[in-house]
């Protein structure tokens, strides 16, 4: 059954979050991931407003956990911090 990464971001420092551009998607590559939505249109119809939305699909629940606990995804995340502000929810599908 797939799992699905929902995440909402506003990016405050271009600059420093390519850091994270440019690590993470080694992290996805390894844990099967797809994205099915990355930026976009968007409204927000409830709750706060983020600039960006991103949905990633992963082949499992564990394999969208491990993709998150994983040594390349932190690097990532690390490169990130301060340049934005975000929201990541791990969701297992139907």
């Amino acid at each position: 059954m797939p799992a699905y990464w929902i995440a909402h971001v506003t990016v405050t420092d271009a600059q420093a979050y390519a850091g994270y551009q440019a690590l993470a998607p080694a992290a996805f590559a390894a844990h099967g991931a797809r994205f099915l939505a990355r930026g976009g249109e968007a409204e927000t119809l409830e709750g706060p407003a983020f600039a960006r939305h991103v949905v990633i699909e992963f082949p499992s629940l564990s394999a969208a956990r491990a993709c998150y606990a994983s040594a390349e995804y932190q690097a990532a995340k690390a490169q990130r911090a301060g340049a934005c502000v975000a929201q990541v929810v791990i969701v297992e599908g139907l």
